[in-house]
């Protein structure tokens, strides 16, 4: 005898054991359940459940008995039968062309979410599942810290993926909101190395300025630092300027740097909640080892790979040690990381704001560009300006439930 399809969508207020009562009543029936689905906002149950039952008696019963225990529970039923045709349909669309679209920003508004999905519709995608990830914000306390994330589990063919994310960034910039766009794969949910800049990323300052202040080459350091960011000047070339320029520093001044050093919100966050799900943590820095070290002790980082000072008789020489850690290097210090710990280069992440970033950034399976220069965002995988370093966890796909709430 053939089967039935049904799709059952119930509403209403929740309430224990409301679907233990449902599915009992296709248990009964010997029904089978091939999809379910729930979703709890305020206490108002969205549930839905896809399932195949015997033609005849036992599909009038067991829609007759569904509507019966659902006006019971106080709830609302909607029945909708599903041909066999359309369902393989729908079945052999899983796994393909998959995408979550990542939105990260202080709060989000109806306007982002509206012009995010109308340009999914206009692709003609369709939105499998919304999660909130973020935790529910009071409307009465108020917090030093906010931040709102949801994303959007998209399926279909985009045949032109640069327009599709032209179109994202282009809402990202009108309405001041992050937006992140990622194949949904394997190595999204399988990360397990991250990489840092450590100037104006994991710390928020360029340790050479603070240095400079102090050698009272404050500005002729600053305005050489700020080009070879913009991507103006090679970063090789300013390096060396801005050491010659620090000749003669005491070397007691880096430990008074070291220990006021304001490390970027989120950080701490962001670090113990991948040390906890065991992922390898690297500064791979054009900076310089001493702050690097003392860094890697603070917040528990496994590698540091960064510029070595030359100090003699107490004092800085304005020269360095060993080769200069420019952009290139730090792609070859990411890649060399992932072969020692036997990680593929598509489970890497790697987080900078700098154009001497880029290369690490365009290497990694996720590149994000932190808080960073136009000619970066413009050119980077992902970028994060809203809010602090733990966005990088929204990315991910984690919830605040399953992160470390220290900071």
């Amino acid at each position: 005898m053939a089967n039935d399809i049904f799709l059952l969508n119930i509403s209403g207020q929740d309430k224990p054991g409301l679907t233990s009562t449902l599915t009992g009543v296709l248990a009964h029936y010997d029904a089978k359940v091939l999809d379910i689905g729930q979703a709890n906002i305020h206490n108002t149950l969205s549930l839905g459940i896809l399932f195949e039952i015997q033609s005849g008696v036992n599909s009038s019963n067991v829609l007759k008995d569904l509507l019966f225990k659902s006006y019971e529970l106080g709830i609302k039923a909607k029945f909708t039968p599903i041909s066999s045709n359309d369902y393989e349909d729908w079945v052999n669309l899983q796994g393909k062309n998959r995408y979550i679209v990542t939105l990260l920003g202080k709060k989000l508004s109806a306007e982002q979410l509206s012009r995010v999905t109308q340009i999914i519709s206009d692709k003609n995608l369709n939105i499998d599942a919304i999660k909130r990830l973020t935790g529910r914000t009071s409307l009465v306390k108020t917090t030093n810290y906010q931040r709102a994330s949801i994303q959007l589990s998209i399926r279909g063919e985009i045949k032109d993926k640069s327009d599709f994310t032209s179109k994202i960034m282009q809402v990202s910039k009108d309405l001041d909101i992050d937006i992140a766009f990622q194949e949904d794969n394997m190595y999204r949910r399988n990360k397990r190395l991250v990489c840092f800049d450590m100037d104006s990323t994991l710390i928020q300052t360029e340790v050479i300025d603070e240095l400079a202040e102090l050698a009272g080459v404050g500005a002729e350091v600053k305005a050489i630092t700020e080009s070879a960011m913009q991507g103006e000047i090679d970063f090789n070339e300013s390096f060396i300027k801005r050491m010659k320029l620090l000749k003669g520093l005491k070397e007691e001044v880096l430990q008074e740097v070291a220990v006021r050093l304001p490390i970027t919100e989120g950080a701490r966050r962001l670090i113990g909640t991948l040390k906890k799900y065991g992922y390898k943590t690297a500064i791979l820095s054009g900076g310089f080892t001493y702050f690097g070290h003392y860094l890697q002790k603070e917040l528990d980082i496994d590698y540091v790979y960064a510029n070595q000072l030359e100090i003699i008789n107490g004092e800085l020489t304005g020269h360095y040690l060993g080769d200069i850690v420019d952009g290139n290097k730090k792609a070859e210090y990411l890649q060399e990381i992932a072969n020692k710990e036997q990680i593929h280069i598509n489970q890497t992440i790697a987080i900078g704001d700098g154009a001497n970033d880029l290369p690490m950034l365009n290497l990694a399976g996720l590149g994000i560009a932190f808080h960073a220069k136009p000619k970066v965002k413009d050119e980077a995988q992902s970028a994060i300006s809203s809010i602090g370093l733990d966005g990088v966890l929204y990315l991910l796909g984690y919830q605040d439930k399953h992160i470390d709430m220290i900071d």
